[in-house]
């Protein structure tokens, strides 16, 4: 009688869960993930672009909050911020529970939600925005001005993490590119970072901080696209 002989399946290309988990309820908040990161940057962006009074060298974006058009920015941190925790949620539903499955969708969702939390508290006017705004910095902030800052910082930090922890997951699952693209959009927003907090609102440093900033949260919104892309096409 013959042995019969077994050999050890290949590594599953996906990260996805299995089909049977797949909800559309998943896909939507995937959908969300896809989405905060483009919303965020357009918004912003054109309030940077047109907001009178505005110098990005010199005023850090979320001084925006301020003036008759503030809501708009509240707004953008308050809906982005959602989004991206929404986007967190799909992402840990979909990822294995292998290195960076499990904290990587967390430290995004503490993201959204710090970045959420600092449109609650408005930064105090600074640097001359908006019109009638002292030349400087308040010498005295305001309470919510100090917890805007506060938490924002947090968000930040969370994002690092979630960067540099799915780095080395992806480096243990061998898919080098992302493993490469993650680690890259971490330790450039950790530079940026610290740049800002050592020299903040003089010339380029604002501008680098704030291009860095957006470019790894456009990193989440083409991580959460990846992973719907590997989801089954059904859905069930």
């Amino acid at each position: 009688m013959s042995e019969e002989r077994t050999t050890p399946s290949a590594r599953p290309s996906r990260v996805a869960a299995p089909p049977a988990t797949i909800s559309r309820s998943t896909r939507a908040l995937l959908l969300c993930g896809v989405a905060a990161g483009p919303l965020f940057a357009v918004a912003a962006t054109i309030q940077v672009l047109t907001r009178e009074g505005f110098d990005l060298r010199r005023n850090a974006a979320s001084v925006l909050s301020n003036g008759d058009l503030g809501w708009i920015q509240v707004g953008n941190y308050l809906v982005t911020g959602l989004l991206f925790f929404a986007g967190a949620v799909g992402m840990r539903r979909v990822m294995r529970s292998g290195r960076g499955g499990t904290w990587g969708p967390r430290l995004i969702g503490a993201y959204g939600l710090g970045l959420a939390a600092a449109g609650l508290f408005r930064p105090d006017p600074a640097n001359g925005f908006p019109a009638g705004a002292p030349p400087g910095n308040p010498e005295h902030p305001s309470w919510h001005s100090t917890v805007h800052f506060t938490v924002a910082t947090l968000a930040f930090l969370a994002l690092i993490a979630a960067c540099l922890v799915l780095a080395r997951g992806f480096a243990s699952r061998q898919r080098a590119g992302w493993a490469a693209f993650s680690a890259v959009m971490g330790l450039a927003l950790l530079g940026a970072t610290i740049a800002i907090a050592a020299q903040a609102n003089k010339g380029m440093v604002n501008v680098v901080f704030y291009v860095v900033a957006v470019l790894t949260m456009g990193w989440v919104s083409v991580l959460a696209g990846w992973l719907l892309r590997q989801l089954p096409d059904d859905g069930r």
